[in-house]
């Protein structure tokens, strides 16, 4: 079975999405936004990592940052264990609409910050709304609001354009 198979909700992000995150701090200041491009990749079902996501941050100061997020497959969700994070994702089986994802993950070493993302996308799967919850020992941190438009379903093209201009 495929991991399309196995997370049909996941398998509705697959592709290019372009968004905008703000950051807000405990007191509802924002702190910080910039503009995004994830490519959400679904690979072929005998790569070492189903699931790939690359994302890729612009600043309206021209500051840029690239993360990548490879994702093994068990227990009915996605997992990341990197220099980065380590969490899982997986649909929320009570929302009976089928929109709506949840993720936790941890800062690598840093045992104090943990994160809790909710991710719904729309019937038509062309907008996704996500929120980020960042605690620090109990406590809320940081707020992450996410706005996205779906670009295109072929990340292979748009991967393949993003590197010949890195080159």
């Amino acid at each position: 079975m495929s991991l399309k198979e196995k997370m049909p909700l996941l398998a509705r992000h697959e592709g290019v999405w372009d968004g905008v995150y703000t950051y807000f701090n405990d007191k509802d200041e924002m702190i910080d936004q910039h503009k995004s491009r994830l490519l959400c990749r679904i690979m072929d079902d005998d790569a070492e990592y189903p699931y790939h996501q690359t994302n890729h941050y612009t600043w309206d100061d021209g500051r840029t940052d690239i993360r990548d997020f490879p994702a093994t497959y068990r227990d009915g969700r996605v997992w990341w264990d990197n220099e980065l994070i380590v969490g899982w994702a997986s649909a929320v089986d009570l929302d009976e609409y089928n929109r709506t994802m949840m993720l936790y993950w941890q800062r690598t070493g840093d045992p104090s910050l943990y994160l809790y993302e909710m991710i719904q996308i729309s019937d038509d799967g062309q907008s996704r709304c996500r929120t980020w919850h960042w605690i620090r020992d109990g406590k809320l941190e940081t707020r992450t609001v996410i706005q996205e438009t779906f670009v295109t379903k072929d990340w292979r093209k748009i991967d393949a354009e993003m590197a010949a201009k890195a080159a």
